[in-house]
């Protein structure tokens, strides 16, 4: 008689990953319109990018009416010294409820049960779950005892899962889970995975490096197999990380190591629609990706600096358009570029509410300006003394000129 495939029960409010192919969290290419865009695409799931837990506690919840998002923002701690819009608050973390909610990860940065429980009460009845980030390598995470600083204390770690389970996962009903890396040797990553599964989270995922390897560095699969036997025999659900380049892969490597659902990081940024099977057409071209987002960001009056970034990284970095979008100062600069007039009026719009009208009112006197230098300087004389009135001004056959001698 075959026995039943252990499996921790998810909860109510809370998510399956098996099955699934979907975003990696990442710094600045995780926010809100780069969500919404993998969405777009086919991701079953987004995570957000790592929100630290003390940057959340604190903060003030407000829901959007001209973007329809939920927005955790604070005031910064100058802003007594700040006087009108300078003082403006500064968003920590957005999402969009009725397009995202049921199928967003929201990615938490902790060292300590407490606050990563305090900070994940606020966010959960938003979110399907909350992920520890317990495999970021960079130090300003390490240095605070987060990220994969947390892979050297497994009872530690193992503290801070039981906490968020019990607390926040029970209490709303949703689903607790975790992103490692791999350890120094097997037999290590074995004894984590099945100390962290003990814990109560309904999924892990594995990212198929160790701590000190870097994104240029070639995934390391050969644990992978044994990782998700432990997670099976455990009923958590295990998802793959590393080096995945697009859905039909994904699944492919499901298959191949028994992971349960796989998780797509650079290629993703660079191309969102990599979450399209071939059957769906593929990857598909940069300007048509491009547009989709940008129809996303201004309808979520996305943070300028991010859009700016986020497209420096869909647009092919060798075209001339790519230049224009990097020295642009503004969404109406950007539609202009691309050739979206049918943004334009929302563009403006946007540019408003963020104060982004004054940085091309700027831009333009500023080349007016540089222009009218320039020419000064070629004359070597104010451009008011080569000026000249109607009456002066003579015909080139006036003055014995023919046309026909001219060099074009």
């Amino acid at each position: 008689m075959t026995s039943a495939v252990k499996r921790v029960a998810i909860p109510k409010n809370g998510v399956d990953y098996r099955g699934k192919v979907v975003l990696a969290p990442m710094v600045r290419s995780g926010e809100l319109p780069s969500r919404l865009l993998a969405l777009h695409y086919g991701a079953d799931l987004v995570w957000g990018p790592e929100t630290i837990d003390k940057s959340m506690i604190g903060t003030t919840k407000r829901t959007n009416p001209v973007s329809s998002t939920i927005d955790y923002t604070r005031t910064p701690s100058n802003s007594s010294r700040i006087q009108g819009s300078a003082a403006r608050e500064s968003y920590i973390y957005r999402l969009h409820p009725a397009r995202e909610s049921r199928r967003l990860i929201f990615q938490i940065g902790t060292s300590s049960p407490s606050t990563a429980v305090e900070a994940a009460k606020l966010v959960a009845p938003h979110v399907a779950g909350i992920d520890v980030n317990a495999g970021c390598p960079k130090p300003f995470s390490t240095s605070g005892g987060m990220g994969a600083a947390l892979l050297q204390k497994p009872d530690h770690l193992a503290s801070i899962l039981s906490a968020l389970v019990k607390e926040v996962g029970e209490v709303f009903e949703i689903g607790i889970s975790v992103k490692i890396r791999l350890l120094e040797t097997a037999e290590k990553t074995e004894a984590l995975v099945r100390k962290l599964c003990g814990t109560g989270i309904t999924g892990l995922t594995i990212h198929c490096r160790t701590t000190p390897m870097r994104p240029r560095e070639r995934a390391i699969r050969d644990q992978l197999q044994m990782i998700t036997d432990v997670c099976r025999s455990e009923g958590v659900a295990c998802v793959m990380n590393g080096d995945v380049k697009n859905r039909d892969e994904a699944l492919q490597l499901m298959r191949e190591f028994g992971a349960d659902g796989a998780m797509i990081a650079s290629a993703a940024e660079v191309n969102p629609s990599s979450f399209r099977t071939s059957e769906e057409g593929g990857l598909l071209a940069w300007r048509e990706v491009v547009h989709e987002y940008m129809k996303i960001a201004v309808g979520v009056d996305n943070k300028w600096g991010n859009t700016k970034f986020t497209l420096s990284q869909l647009i092919p970095g060798k075209l001339e358009v790519y230049r224009d979008i990097t020295g642009s100062k503004n969404y109406i600069e950007v539609c202009e570029a691309l050739g979206l007039e049918q943004l334009y009026d929302q563009a403006r719009e946007v540019d408003t509410r963020l104060g982004l009208s004054q940085c091309r009112d700027a831009t333009a006197v500023q080349k007016a300006k540089g222009k009218n230098k320039s020419a000064q300087a070629a004359s070597g004389r104010p451009s008011t003394e080569r000026s000249m009135d109607n009456e002066t001004r003579r015909s080139l056959s006036e003055r014995g000129i023919s046309s026909f001698n001219m060099v074009v």
